[in-house]
Formats: C-alpha cells, sequence, structure tokens
C-alpha cells in the first residue's frame, strides 16, 4: 500500500473495502457535516453499505472507471478525494471530496485533490478534470478555485438531493491549462 504525505501528520492512501468498519465510523462523525451537500452519508448507513460502497470503487478501480482515496491525520480516516467518474478513452474524469469537520481548514483537501488530478492528467494523459458542486456549497468551490479550474457554468435544479432540486456548478481544469500552471520539475541530481 502507498502512502502520500499531505502535511506533518496527514496522508492520502487508497481506500479499499477492507477498511469498511473504519469508513463507516468517520461517516458517522461527520454524518451532518458531510450530508449538507454531498449524498454519501445517505449511501453509508451501515457496514454492509460502507462495505458495498467501497467495494463498488474496488470494481471501478479494476475497470479503470474510478478511484477512491482516504484522507488519514494521525492514522484516523478523516475525508478523502476521489474520481466517481473516469472515461480514459475519451480523456475525462470528475472529481470530488468530503471532510469531516474536525479536518476542515488545513488544505487537506485541496492537497489531495491536485495529487490526484495531477495523476489524471500527467500519468494517466486524461485532458479534462471536472468538479461537480453545489452551488450553495462555498467551501468546495473555493478548492475548486484554488485548483485553478473555470467556472464552465450552473446546471439549474438538475440534481435531486433530499428531495429538493439543487443547482449544480461544474468546475474544470484541462490539461494545457493544469501543466501551464505546474511548479517545473527540479533538475534531477547525478
Amino acid at each position: 500500500m502507498f502512502a502520500v504525505p499531505l502535511d506533518d501528520d496527514a496522508q492520502l492512501r487508497p481506500l479499499e473495502p477492507w477498511q469498511a468498519e473504519e469508513f463507516l465510523a468517520h461517516i458517522d462523525r461527520g454524518r451532518e457535516f458531510i450530508g449538507r451537500y454531498v449524498g454519501l452519508p445517505d449511501l453509508v448507513t451501515d457496514l454492509a453499505s460502507s462495505r458495498a460502497f467501497l467495494r463498488g470503487y474496488a470494481e471501478k478501480a479494476a475497470s479503470d472507471t474510478g478511484r477512491i482515496y482516504g484522507i488519514w491525520v494521525a492514522d484516523r480516516l478523516v475525508g478523502g478525494v476521489l474520481f466517481p467518474r473516469m472515461d480514459v478513452p475519451n480523456g475525462t474524469a470528475e472529481a470530488g471530496c468530503w471532510l469531516e469537520p474536525s479536518a476542515v481548514g488545513r488544505g487537506l483537501v485541496t492537497r489531495a485533490a491536485r495529487l490526484i488530478i495531477d495523476w489524471a492528467i500527467t500519468t494517466r494523459g486524461l485532458h479534462r478534470v471536472e468538479w461537480r458542486v453545489a452551488a450553495e456549497n462555498a467551501p468546495s468551490i473555493a478548492v475548486a478555485r484554488r485548483l485553478g479550474m473555470t467556472r464552465d457554468g450552473v446546471l439549474r435544479e438538475s440534481y435531486r438531493y433530499r428531495g429538493e432540486r439543487q443547482d449544480i456548478e461544474v468546475w474544470s481544469v484541462l490539461a494545457p491549462q493544469w501543466r501551464a500552471a505546474r511548479p517545473p520539475e527540479p533538475p534531477a541530481t547525478a
């Protein structure tokens, strides 16, 4: 298993079905906060649904149509980033995130999203990564801005969430834009 440092005590790691119990405990801790804009707490309600959710992402990873990663602080799962959809043949993906209240304000989601977007563009060769967000979700919109994404537009009342129609903003970054904004690679040392 790999772990990528996000800061002194935070790491980004794959989130896998064997971690279903830990994932459920994390969702339970942040259920209300996470559920303000994201449907994840409605999908993960018990151990069976937690395992099924993570198994679904394992299947997506195996078919190259999605990925999910957890953010751990001091070995405690506090959030994550994911590609709910990847269309590698067409060079597109959608990225997303969630976070429990204990980890808010540290820049963890921005750093984690930057890592997975960089992987998608530079390693996998994708051309476009989208960020779809409820128009009311100011923190997630701020992440899109920090990632250098462009607001493509609003899908008015396109998403029914907990019985109400929501506007969804679509943000994106294109591969040439992403590459141009990356800091230069340090020179190799002999």
